[in-house]
């Protein structure tokens, strides 16, 4: 393909790409987070796509995707996001959007594909309801945890720092290519300073850094 597109995926997914024809597919979408998404669009020139981009997560394209996944024949998501409507209305509008746009990634997924969803924690057991409507549970490869910093200090609990990745596959004929490269010696005399009959290691402490006053610093022992 070797063709970067700008606009909203649901319209390129449909108007670009064929059914089966994607041997990987990996998602970042924006997070349910009330942030503002469209700083990027600074340009005059494209200051339509910023208007496209706001629009997609109004709530009448929410209620007519809603009404769009009805007439798609997928039932049991359509009933998954009416309870969520009810029980979940903070997630309601952002699940329904996301459904749409699932269920094309798995139209254009080959049958040996693999499909990843970047997440955080307040929406990926949403998300992975769907999913499972989609690719099937017995599809769900894993759940992988992506620590996005070392332990912090939060004032008011344990500290957030962490994403999700959701994976599925299309079938059991999924294509796994276990890449492995061997460390370096220098690497493995940086890192892995300590070793036993199984071979190096290294340890790291579970301590959080009081950022404010680093000389209370907890120690590893």
């Amino acid at each position: 393909m070797n063709t970067l597109y700008l606009g909203d995926c649901l319209n390129v997914l449909r108007d670009s790409v064929a059914d089966e024809s994607v041997d990987l597919i990996y998602i970042d979408p924006p997070f349910n987070s009330k942030r503002d998404y469209n700083i990027f669009f600074d340009d005059k020139e494209i200051q339509s796509q910023r208007l496209a981009f706001e629009d997609t997560w109004s709530l009448k394209n929410v209620l007519d995707s809603l009404h769009e996944l009805q007439t798609m024949r997928t039932e049991n998501i359509h009933l998954l996001l009416a309870v969520y409507q009810k029980v979940a209305p903070h997630a309601f509008p952002y699940l329904v959007m996301m459904a749409l746009r699932i269920l094309e990634l798995y139209r254009v997924l080959k049958p040996t594909g693999s499909f990843y969803l970047h997440c955080d924690p307040t929406m990926s057991h949403y998300l992975k309801t769907v999913c499972d409507l989609v690719f099937g549970v017995e599809y769900f490869e894993n759940q992988i945890t992506w620590q996005r910093t070392s332990a912090h200090n939060d004032p008011k609990g344990f500290g957030r720092n962490y994403d999700q990745i959701l994976l599925y596959t299309k079938s059991n004929q999924n294509v796994w290519n276990d890449i492995r490269l061997p460390y370096s010696e220098d690497y493995v005399s940086s890192h892995y300073g300590q070793k036993d009959e199984k071979g190096y290691f290294t340890t790291r402490d579970l301590t959080a850094p009081d950022h404010g006053n680093p000389s209370k610093n907890l120690k590893y022992k």
